[in-house]
């Protein structure tokens, strides 16, 4: 049971006075002026709006969704296959193919499958790794091509072991020669391709890779005769490399590409269709669990103004972390993010620049007797807010035994303090200069505040000196938010600016170098990759050690997500187009 929850207070509640005959002057006369007042002060405020869609996923839906793949029938059968996975990938091992188990290994991450092998997964790729540093030349690395070194680059660093980049550069006259356009150099080089995304700092040789293969990969999609798969694969990497993509998402697009391959596997084929469909039921219970939190808050019919986004939300926690072990992670996420999306929405639209320094200084006291200098609306954000928090807060000290409180609230007044330095800029007008708006913003797009809960959610162990660390927002947190907010610029800066507010990194760039449009984007995107690279520094040289694998792969989820929810718009805030049929290919229909 969580702390006491307290009631919704009116805003006339101080006002509730004992019917003692010297307050019947006041209570006749006085209130009625005052109580007119305030509503003609109401009345007489300008609020913005920004004309938010109505949610198109009704809560009668979400509550009908239903499964039938949790049947024994079907566990039994899932079960069987994984045993047999296994012994395949060991079969694959002892005769030393390394070639055709890494292709396993690459198949069994993009099917959604990894999690049910990672012991197997990592016995393979140690026994690789070890033979390699020793320096011999061993039958698993017999194949020496461009394709099978990078595929093995790639997979290795993915699962943090430090191969250097020098592997792939004794390619480099083969990388260089654009003109054999042939199926077997595509190959090689959408794999030199992908394996780029891996790059960390100062790799400059996996930088220029990265850009001839982007020419040689969009020259052979124009040649003619080329092998469909190949053409769907690469198409599909230029427009987002596997490393950045939201791994449940690719999960289900590659089962459909994974049936037309002529010599797939058709035990990884039937088990990756058993898995996803039953991952899929788990998904459902967790979201109607959301969604009947969500109804029974009110935020969504009370607060008209905010958007109502709580499929969006769910499907930012299922990017987050998409195993059935993280139902816990997923349902209280889409509880932050869709207070979040609320609060920001006070800030942004409908606040008056009074209220949001009251309702930042409430949140920074974290007092509940704050709420009466607050109106109404902004009660209900802070009362839903104090609940959610007191029960996470429960949830920890019973589980864990350390009160989370302070570091939340830090957290979240961080957060607002963000929201109000924005706030600041657009009543004052004030144009930020590109440096001013990145390091309010990184903050302010929310993703330290999902990562320190998503920390307080997922791990085993809580420890006072990592959430300690998380205060001070270490690298990988900040890197992570930055990709987050400048995916969001990209997707959504231009029609910001046209509803008037305050100038994204884009524009910021522009007002500072005179740049274009177009330039400013190319800097953004170049920015992008220079954090994915310190990130990918993290992941690989382990140098995070207060933080476990598992909450690294999260921050880097949150990344992967963020590419694909901005990916060709604002699928956060618009639910038609690419993200209702995400959704729907999701959590409705099976695979």
């Amino acid at each position: 049971m969580g702390l006491l929850h307290l009631p919704l207070l009116s805003p006339i509640s101080c006002f509730n006075l004992p019917s003692h005959p010297k307050f019947y002057v006041f209570s006749q006369i006085i209130k009625p002026l005052i109580m007119a007042r305030k509503a003609y002060d109401d009345s007489i405020i300008v609020r913005r709006s920004a004309n938010y869609q109505p949610p198109i996923w009704k809560y009668e839906f979400v509550q009908s969704l239903k499964s039938e793949f949790m049947e024994d029938s079907c566990l039994n059968r899932r079960d069987i296959l994984i045993k047999r996975v296994k012994m395949m990938l060991n079969q694959k091992l002892l005769v030393g193919d390394s070639l055709k188990v890494m292709e396993v290994v690459d198949e069994l991450q993009r099917l959604g499958l990894s999690y049910h092998f990672q012991i197997e997964i990592n016995q393979i790729l140690e026994s690789i790794n070890e033979k390699f540093h020793n320096g011999g030349e061993t039958s698993e690395l017999k194949d020496k091509s461009l394709y099978a070194t990078a595929l093995y680059f790639r997979i290795s660093r993915q699962h943090g072991y430090h191969i250097p980049q020098d592997v792939l550069k004794e390619f480099k006259n083969e990388v260089e020669n654009l003109d054999s356009i042939c199926e077997e150099k595509a190959k090689g080089m959408l794999s030199l391709y992908e394996a780029s995304f891996l790059a960390m700092e100062g790799e400059s040789f996996l930088d220029e890779a990265r850009h001839i293969a982007i020419q040689y990969l969009s020259k052979y999609l124009k040649s003619t005769n080329n092998d469909q798969i190949i053409c769907t694969m690469i198409t599909h990497a230029l427009e987002l490399p596997f490393h950045w993509r939201m791994p449940r998402l690719e999960a289900r697009w590659f089962i459909d590409v994974y049936q037309k391959i002529p010599d797939a596997n058709p035990m990884l084929l039937e088990l990756a269709k058993f898995d996803f469909n039953i991952v899929q039921s788990t998904h459902q219970d967790d979201l109607k669990y959301v969604s009947r939190w969500w109804k029974s808050t009110g935020l969504g019919e009370k607060l008209e103004f905010a958007r109502d986004r709580l499929m969006a939300n769910f499907f930012w926690s299922v990017g987050m972390g998409c195993e059935p072990n993280f139902a816990y992670l997923r349902t209280m996420s889409t509880k932050i993010a869709s207070l979040i999306t609320i609060i920001d929405d006070v800030y942004d639209v409908y606040g008056t620049l009074d209220e949001l320094e009251l309702f930042t200084d409430a949140v920074e006291r974290g007092d509940i007797a704050a709420i009466g200098s607050l109106p109404n609306y902004m009660q209900i954000c802070f009362i839903a807010l104090h609940n959610t928090i007191n029960d996470m807060t429960f949830d920890a000290i019973k589980d864990h035994g350390v009160n989370v409180i302070p570091y939340l609230r830090k957290m979240w007044t961080d957060l607002c303090k963000a929201f109000l330095v924005e706030a600041k800029w657009y009543y004052t007008n004030y144009k930020p200069t590109f440096q001013e708006y990145l390091d309010n913003a990184w903050i302010s797009v929310s993703g330290s505040l999902l990562l320190v809960h998503a920390y307080v959610f997922a791990t085993n162990s809580l420890t006072k000196e990592a959430l300690e660390s998380l205060q001070d927002y270490p690298l990988i947190i900040r890197h992570s938010s930055i990709i987050f907010r400048l995916a969001n610029d990209l997707a959504s800066s231009s029609e910001e600016a046209k509803r008037g507010e305050v100038a994204k990194s884009i524009q910021c760039y522009m007002n500072d170098t005179g740049a274009s449009e177009e330039e400013a984007r190319q800097y953004i995107k170049d920015l992008i990759i220079e954090s994915w690279k310190k990130m990918n520094e993290v992941q690989i040289l382990n140098s995070s050690p207060l933080f476990s694998k598992g909450f690294i792969e999260i921050v880097l989820n949150l990344a992967r997500i963020s590419h694909t929810v901005y990916q060709h718009r604002d699928g956060h805030t618009v639910e038609e187009h690419e993200t209702k049929d995400r959704v729907l290919s999701l959590f409705v229909k099976s695979a």
